[in-house]
């Protein structure tokens, strides 16, 4: 009787729990549809996203190799004309009372704007000055600074006017050059047209200089121009001596008279210089597209994917090759004969470091067949004190390493 009981309890249990059971299986159920539902709504998303990268993958190579003049634009990014607002003409507007505003025409049609900053030491004799005045004053032997800067903005982009004070103060004349294009200079920047600007202000500043150290100083895409540069008036010189096909040990068997003369430049400072611009455009394409992709592709261009891609190299050599921009500092650095400066951060972003390393590397390799490897030296800020691509200028010790090369530079004259 107990055992029939105890079956008929058991019976009922199990007839009160199905309900129980039934309706937790429901809610399960629908669970699972709703995980299905959101796991596919994103699933679809991503298919998207990944669609919309396959496509600026491939459709970035095919829209610049159509169109290479694109690439050209964001390079030289010359349009970009800031900071907006300021008066190119009125230097005195951003505190730098010892300055000129100068206009010269390299060539018909084109003018280039240039400011003129006279050492520190001159600031009461400048005051109201005009341009006859700064131009007999780079006579009175202090050494001579052409700066040539890098993309985008104007000379005066704060950092740049940051720099150009610091050098005044230790004692240097610094023009600051806005090529072609730029700034409100007239015309449209081309490598050879930007070189042409740095060489034509150059001879201007020698004709005027008298004994006074010249020196070009480029910083980024201004390296290029310097080294560019460097190497023509070196190539100039050479000839006016007679010694066009002479190689480079004879000169420096000349006494040091020829030597100097020889040089052309008195020295070359690179600051954040890169190989030559298609291996820095192959390192970093996120840098010429990021203003056009709106950082979309920033994860695919971190890793540098494009290298994989079939081709891309062929790809980016026609397209350089289509906008003749080669800046290439590596194969200048093999003949130039002058000293050599290169600073270089290692956490900049826009010109990997590794590129300082195998310019200084070139450089010191070049120098050694003549002798003078103590005529190439390498700065290098490390990552802890953030001056990444723009900001070396922040060093306290800038001015005391710069000194040390151009008193370098004038034991060897």
């Amino acid at each position: 009787m107990r055992k029939r009981l105890d079956k008929d309890n058991e019976t009922k249990t199990d007839s009160k729990a199905t309900p129980a059971t039934e309706k937790s299986h429901d809610q399960l159920t629908l669970i699972n549809k709703q995980s299905y539902q959101y796991s596919s709504s994103g699933l679809s998303g991503l298919k998207k996203v990944a669609l919309l990268l396959c496509i600026i993958y491939f459709s970035v190579p095919v829209i610049l190799c159509l169109f290479p003049w694109i690439l050209g634009h964001f390079v030289y990014l010359h349009w970009v004309r800031f900071p907006y607002f300021v008066d190119l003409a009125n230097p005195t507007h951003l505190s730098l009372n010892h300055t000129v505003n100068l206009y010269l025409s390299p060539e018909e049609g084109i003018y280039l704007g240039i400011w003129h900053t006279v050492p520190d030491s001159q600031w009461q004799q400048a005051q109201g000055e005009g341009p006859e005045w700064y131009s007999e004053s780079l006579g009175d032997g202090s050494p001579v600074i052409i700066y040539l800067h890098g993309n985008g903005g104007s000379r005066a982009v704060n950092h740049r006017v940051q720099l150009v004070k610091i050098l005044s103060a230790a004692g240097y004349h610094v023009l600051s050059l806005d090529y072609r294009g730029y700034g409100d200079s007239s015309g449209v920047p081309s490598e050879s047209g930007m070189t042409s600007d740095a060489i034509y202000l150059y001879q201007w500043v020698k004709t005027r200089s008298g004994n006074s150290q010249v020196y070009l100083w480029g910083h980024s895409l201004g390296t290029g121009v310097a080294s560019n540069a460097a190497v023509k008036i070196q190539k100039t010189h050479q000839h006016e001596m007679g010694l066009e096909r002479a190689g480079a040990r004879e000169l420096f068997g000349r006494i040091k008279a020829d030597l100097g003369q020889s040089y052309g430049v008195d020295g070359v400072i690179l600051e954040a210089p890169y190989t030559n611009m298609e291996e820095e455009v192959a390192s970093h394409p996120l840098t010429v597209v990021r203003c056009i992709l709106l950082r979309i592709t920033s994860i695919l261009f971190r890793f540098q994917i494009y290298r994989y891609l079939a081709g891309f190299q062929s790809v980016l050599h026609y397209i350089m090759q289509g906008n003749n921009m080669a800046f290439a500092n590596d194969e200048n650095l093999k003949s130039l004969t002058t000293r050599i400066l290169l600073l270089h951060a290692e956490d900049d972003g826009v010109v990997p470091f590794p590129m300082s390393q195998k310019l200084y590397q070139i450089a010191r390799q070049a120098h050694r067949q003549w002798n003078s490897e103590d005529q190439v030296a390498m700065v290098t800020y490390g990552e802890s004190l953030g001056y990444s691509h723009n900001y070396i200028y922040l060093d306290p010790n800038l001015t005391t390493v710069v000194g040390r090369f151009l008193q370098s530079t004038n034991d060897q004259q």
